[in-house]
């Protein structure tokens, strides 16, 4: 019996890369067709961000949320869904604006950033475990408002993916299972390689590795040209995978990708190496998720 592993497609993401590749799902019914073709090439998981179909820019409005989770539900394919509740944190510098921001700051509450996960009810849902540099600008996520959001997770049954940018949002991730915020066995998500957070390296994932507590299970993505040797790595280590156009938008040098083409190419790389991808029925066994009816008006 080989190894089996969880692999998670991340749809769409919220940076600017519709720009980039015209293979970017946009509009709520792309991102469901593009969740439903992961998963029918292997992806037991899709992760779902959203974006303002007019103009392509993030978005963090439930209805469209709503409506892409609509869409993959009514589907026959099976698919595991995590919508992001990490939004409204971006603070962008400004010097002549140094209290509140420059332009595209945008700063949710913990309550506005789980109010699409309490209606919809997704298995999953991702919990930022910490401010970070992101590029040039600070994503903000102060410790107070995560313990405040992780308690939102907890009591709507949902299992939250916290993940962790750098060493120190995995020491706070520890600290919320230590004071009862995480239910059940916690759920970690490397990311590596996001400037200026933890490298995509080997040495970097092992150290993370060796600080996970007890019963923990964990994944790990990295972005651009990491993608697929993180993926690949993470799964000889015994965690699982993510990929997906949200972190890479490149099948190999100079050809843009889709997302069943990356989980595709990462399915065929692992069933190599005698590692099977987990059903979506598999990996809710393996994770401890709940699937629940989601709230009606």
């Amino acid at each position: 019996m080989g190894k089996k592993t969880i692999i998670s497609c991340a749809v769409t993401g919220a940076g600017n890369t519709f720009q980039k590749s015209p293979h970017v799902p946009i509009t709520p019914k792309e991102i469901a067709e593009a969740s439903i073709e992961a998963a029918k090439a292997g992806a037991a998981v899709a992760h779902i961000h959203v974006r303002d179909p007019k103009t392509g820019e993030y978005s963090f409005d439930p209805a469209l949320f709503q409506e892409v989770v609509e869409r993959v539900r009514e589907k026959e394919t099976d698919v595991i869904l995590n919508i992001t509740a990490g939004g409204g944190g971006d603070f962008v510098p400004d010097r002549a604006n140094p209290e509140t921001g420059g332009e595209g700051t945008f700063i949710q509450t913990p309550e506005e950033r789980h109010l699409p996960v309490g209606k919809l009810l997704p298995e999953i849902c991702t919990l930022d475990c910490g401010s970070l540099n992101f590029g040039d600008q600070l994503y903000m996520a102060p410790v107070e408002w995560l313990r405040e959001q992780a308690a939102l997770i907890k009591n709507s049954g949902v299992k939250a993916e916290m993940e962790c940018f750098d060493t120190g949002h995995l020491r706070f991730a520890n600290q919320l299972v230590q004071e009862g915020l995480i239910d059940g066995d916690p759920l970690y998500q490397f990311c590596l390689g996001i400037p200026w957070g933890a490298e995509a390296d080997a040495e970097t994932m092992l150290h993370m590795i060796h600080h996970l507590p007890d019963r923990a299970n964990w994944s790990a993505f990295g972005i651009g040209r990491h993608q697929i040797p993180t993926a690949v790595q993470a799964a000889l280590l015994g965690g699982n995978v993510r990929v997906g156009l949200e972190d890479n938008l490149y099948l190999e040098k100079g050809v843009l990708a889709t997302n069943a083409q990356l989980v595709d190419k990462t399915t065929n790389i692992l069933q190599a190496l005698d590692i099977e991808p987990m059903t979506p029925e598999e990996a809710r066994n393996s994770l401890g998720l709940t699937k629940q009816l989601p709230q009606r008006g």
